[in-house]
């Protein structure tokens, strides 16, 4: 630690439980917002920079959070600043969250060095999982405690054009770099960390032997994976006046289903939502003969005679509706079987073999992306909620546009994706499943997954009610800290919690190379001669779904 008496800024005049007011010394020339501190130019009061508050051998780590100036009648201005304490060193020199002993009036207020903001993040660097450099220090690199941060739920929040995309890349490729043997699943809804069919050039920003992008129409996405709960929603309309008679019998004929198509398989005892095939063309024609039945030849409706009208009618449609042949007319998903290959594509495990499987969500229709977002979540739950060795083989969920299928309110279409990963958030990290949610509005997403999130890497918000909504959901009550979330940079990032040894601010490291999130340039498009559009092939490609 520093101990030179040159090093002294200021001593404190008041002191809280939640802040502390110091007074900074003037330099015989005045006042000087920067110092050299030994080797280190200090830039002294800077909002989001770190000083130490050194009193009886105790150095308690502050933030800067408020700089002004007061003047009084007949004397110089004197310069106060507002810091936050967010931990303090011990004997050792050892670094730990929370004030065990305050400082009190009088304290010294000292320079933070770079040897001892290296050391705050030593104990984090493990892994060497290297992620950005301080704002304040550009020389100091930051670390996140992979464990933490990969373990349990986190988020990464910030508005459109903050540099989101940028972030989470860089995060996987550093993850890939120190930890070679990682398993992540990205859910790509638009196409950013994949090849991308509206610009050539675009392809994986991850290692190409590390790496496997598969489009979720070319993957299939089997409707027998689905559970009753699933199905129930796809095909039932909850405000059909006949809606609970068609969802008990639903429910009889989706078990029967499942028990006949697998009654020649040793597959134990098979239940409602067992992940095994059934004939979708059997369960409308099941429900076809239970809506047109009759008694006494014909002459007597049935008890269930038109019941099923609207259900059929929207059941038929979905089925001869091309957009949904992924899902409801597979034509490689036709058996039990082919769970296994499907399970060996989905983490990596497949041929070949990846560490990172970006499943391309983009062409997915908009009605259905919820429940696909639903099965994926459950897909990666149940693989590790079954794997005997699932400590050994952690999976990273990645939910990019988060707040599209988990939103905060709580509507009918969004209820099973909103509860599978409310599920992950709260009990994933037991079974090796982590969770990363990706939002450009905290406001509208669940707040039960947002309340698991143990780090949050909060990007530029200028949204005030996004603002105020993240203050009451992080960890930390760096307030001034948040505050600067409308001032951060493309790619600067304030990081709180648990996979970071204090709030800090920092840039992230630039990846390299970048995901396909490009912005069109309007000005260089419209400044140069026009391209010439096939409108006849355009239509043609709407019409048969083709991007």
């Amino acid at each position: 630690m520093e101990n030179k008496e040159s090093s002294v800024l200021g001593h404190l005049v008041e002191a809280t439980g939640e802040y502390f007011i110091a007074i900074l010394d003037d330099t015989p020339e005045g006042f000087a917002s920067e110092r050299m501190i030994g080797m280190d130019k200090v830039r002294v009061g800077q909002i989001g920079s770190y000083l130490m508050v050194r009193q009886s051998k105790t150095e308690v780590l502050c933030i800067v959070e408020r700089m002004w100036t007061e003047t009084s009648l007949g004397s110089t201005d004197v310069h106060k600043i507002q810091l936050t304490p967010i931990g303090q060193f011990d004997r050792n020199g050892d670094f730990e969250r929370g004030i065990k002993h305050y400082p009190t009036v009088g304290a010294e207020l000292i320079a933070a060095s770079n040897w001892t903001l290296e050391r705050v993040f030593s104990d984090f660097s493990d892994a060497n999982y290297n992620v950005g450099k301080l704002s304040s220090f550009e020389s100091v690199d930051v670390y996140l405690d992979a464990s933490n941060f990969f373990g349990r739920p986190t988020a990464i929040l910030g508005q459109t054009g903050s540099g989101k995309s940028w972030t989470l890349t860089s995060l996987i490729q550093s993850a890939l770099r120190c930890m070679p043997n990682a398993h992540i699943i990205i859910m790509d809804m638009h196409g950013e960390y994949g090849s991308k069919k509206t610009d050539d050039s675009a392809s994986s920003p991850f290692p190409p032997n590390q790496v496997r992008c598969l489009d979720a129409l070319e993957l299939e996405i089997p409707y027998w994976l689905l559970t009753y709960s699933d199905l129930a929603e796809l095909f039932v309309n909850k405000e059909d006046i006949h809606a609970p008679l068609q969802l008990a019998f639903f429910r009889d004929v989706l078990r029967e289903l499942r028990i006949e198509s697998n009654r020649d398989r040793s597959l134990g005892h098979i239940t409602l939502d067992s992940p095994v095939y059934f004939s979708l063309d059997e369960l409308r024609e099941k429900l076809t003969v239970a809506n047109e039945a009759t008694d006494d030849f014909g002459r007597t409706k049935g008890p269930l005679f038109g019941k099923f009208d609207h259900l059929l009618v929207r059941l038929h449609s979905m089925m001869n509706d091309s957009r949904y042949d992924f899902m409801l007319n597979p034509k490689v998903r036709t058996s039990t079987d082919t769970l296994v290959d499907l399970m060996q594509d989905f983490v990596g495990l497949g041929e070949p073999k990846a560490n990172v499987t970006v499943l391309n969500l983009s062409a997915v229709p908009y009605d259905v992306a919820p429940t696909v977002a639903a099965l994926i979540g459950r897909l990666a739950f149940e693989f590790n909620f079954w794997n005997p060795k699932c400590l050994e083989f952690p999976i990273w969920l990645v939910c990019e546009e988060a707040q599209q299928y988990i939103p905060r309110e709580s509507g009918t279409r969004f209820k099973e994706a909103r509860r599978t990963m409310e599920h992950i958030a709260k009990a994933g990290r037991k079974y090796g499943v982590g969770l990363c949610v990706v939002s450009q509005r905290p406001a509208e997403l669940s707040e039960s997954v947002l309340a698991q999130c143990g780090t949050f890497l909060c990007l530029r918000i200028s949204n005030p009610d996004d603002q105020e909504y993240l203050r009451a959901m992080v960890p930390d009550a760096a307030r001034g800290t948040l505050a600067s979330l409308t001032a951060l940079s493309r790619g600067e990032v304030v990081a709180m919690g648990a996979a970071v040894p204090m709030p800090v601010r920092f840039h992230i490291n630039l990846p390299n190379p970048p995901p396909n999130s490009r912005d069109v340039d309007f000005g260089e498009k419209w400044g140069r001669e026009s391209q010439e559009v096939d409108v006849e092939q355009l239509v043609s490609n709407w019409h048969r779904q083709i991007r």
